[in-house]
């Protein structure tokens, strides 16, 4: 212990010290939650601690500040824990090997937990001093974020009166975060059968596209491969064995192999002109994808209505952005992505992630989704619905900040939104008219043994946090 004990401020370095000590893994978050309670009760602070192991800290206004809007301060208690091989570390019961060079805080041979551990240690140091001016706080810390949200979708929102929320679940200093995604899964089960197949079997692909991030990569250019394999199919006459591509609904899939029976002549040739009109469909960005086409032993293949609803569903589904802001430049509003595509034994299934910034937006791409199920036959899921943080054309705490922050820093900073969920999300749509920004110091790698905290950073994100408390 005390790494970090020359380090400024030394308030918050002591209080993230301490929680680094503490094993908190999501759904390991027992530990870090008493940690928080026996804070409250040795500072005399009311909190809350429900079931799922969220506390609230409650603490009254400074001389001055009675009348001011409370502000709520978030962040979450849980960190992804990923270690490197020759690490020994047990993240059930060990604490973290915190080093720092001067420059940067890291964890040796583990990740570092800065996301969301400096949040946490914001608050604890705000609730402990003395000579601070601020409006009333309410601290609440979630757990299980990293896994879903988990903590924040279960939480009891009437325990908090504010409707200020400062969310510190941001990695780049000087980016306000305002807005974020919503989202939903959907899932689609193409019913299947088989039958003798005449021709010959092939097995074709497409391979060694870019992929990525379904949400902040979507309009970056990505092809997805298993539409893309789909619009090749639906230029030939083939009787598919089998279609399989990606593995997770919210990464963009890199390769899709289909495996089919053909009474095609030349089927290679066709194959090679199919791909030739798709390229040039493609990103300038996919340069390194590949197009193959193999000979494989005959089998039975779909029949011809489960052929062509399979293919039809394929090229018929959305994918990709459908709609950017009109208030945020470069910002995706909504879009989904075809992030599975299996073939089962009587069922061929397509999972989707959807995303949009716009709640309704969301629920019409979803009954679009849901339509095209019934037109094809398919049962039809959705699950992990999450809501959107919408941006809020007049923002009295967005305001603040930037006024604050240009005042510190002779610079504005940059406002944006992101096309992913944050937890943001989950309080704007339970405690109605809430104003939120999320912020943070600068963090690398998170998620990474390669963490690492900017020294620097957290004093300066500090004093700002100070001071957009004194302005409210």
């Amino acid at each position: 212990m005390e790494v970090l004990k020359n380090l400024q401020p030394a308030s918050v370095m002591h209080y993230f010290e301490e929680i680094c000590a503490i094993p908190h893994s999501s759904f390991d978050t027992k530990r870090i939650s008493d940690y928080c309670v026996e804070f409250a009760k040795s500072h005399n602070l009311k909190f809350v601690q429900d079931d799922h192991n969220n506390v609230v800290i409650y603490k009254d206004a400074t001389k001055g500040y009675e009348n001011h809007p409370t502000v709520i301060l978030q962040g979450h208690l849980d960190m992804v824990c990923e270690k490197d091989e020759d690490c020994d570390i047990d993240f059930s019961r060990d604490g973290l090997r915190l080093k720092h060079d001067g420059e940067y805080i890291f964890a040796e041979g583990t990740t570092l937990g800065g996301d969301d551990g400096i949040a946490v240690a914001y608050a604890l140091a705000l609730l402990a001093a003395e000579d601070l001016k601020h409006p009333a706080l309410e601290c609440v810390f979630t757990v299980d974020e990293e896994v879903g949200m988990l903590g924040a979708d279960a939480m009891d929102m009437s325990v908090l009166e504010g409707r200020l929320l400062l969310n510190c679940d941001s990695e780049d200093e000087g980016i306000l975060t305002v807005s974020c995604a919503g989202g939903a899964r959907s899932d689609f089960k193409l019913p299947i059968s088989y039958e003798k197949a005449e021709g010959k079997a092939y097995c074709v692909a497409v391979s060694d596209l870019i992929g990525g991030h379904s949400g902040v990569e979507i309009n970056a250019g990505r092809a997805n491969a298993n539409k893309v394999l789909g619009a090749i199919l639906n230029r030939l006459p083939v009787h598919l064995i089998s279609i399989d591509g990606g593995s997770k609904d919210n990464a963009i899939p890199r390769q899709s192999v289909a495996m089919l029976m053909t009474q095609a002549e030349d089927f290679e040739g066709r194959f090679a002109r199919a791909v030739q009109e798709t390229k040039r469909l493609l990103p300038e960005t996919e340069t390194d994808v590949k197009f193959t086409c193999e000979p494989i032993e005959a089998q039975e293949a779909m029949t011809q209505a489960a052929n062509d609803a399979v293919l039809g569903l394929l090229n018929d589904l959305p994918n990709g952005v459908q709609k950017m802001s009109a208030d945020i430049e470069g910002l995706v509003q909504t879009s989904l992505n075809l992030g599975v595509l299996q073939t089962n034994e009587d069922y061929v299934r397509m999972a989707f992630s959807v995303r949009s910034s716009v709640n309704a937006e969301k629920e019409g791409l979803l009954s679009e989704l849901s339509a095209l199920a019934e037109k094809y036959g398919a049962d039809y899921d959705e699950s992990g619905h999450y809501p959107a943080w919408e941006y809020r054309k007049d923002s009295v705490l967005r305001d603040t900040m930037i006024k604050t922050f240009a005042e510190l820093y002779g610079k504005e900073p940059i406002v944006e939104a992101i096309h992913a969920g944050l937890e943001c999300g989950i309080f704007c749509d339970r405690l109605k008219g809430l104003d939120a920004v999320s912020f943070g110091p600068q963090m690398y790698d998170i998620h990474t043994s390669r963490e690492r905290l900017n020294i620097a950073s957290v004093e300066r994100t500090w004093k700002y946090l100070v001071a957009v408390l004194e302005r409210l």
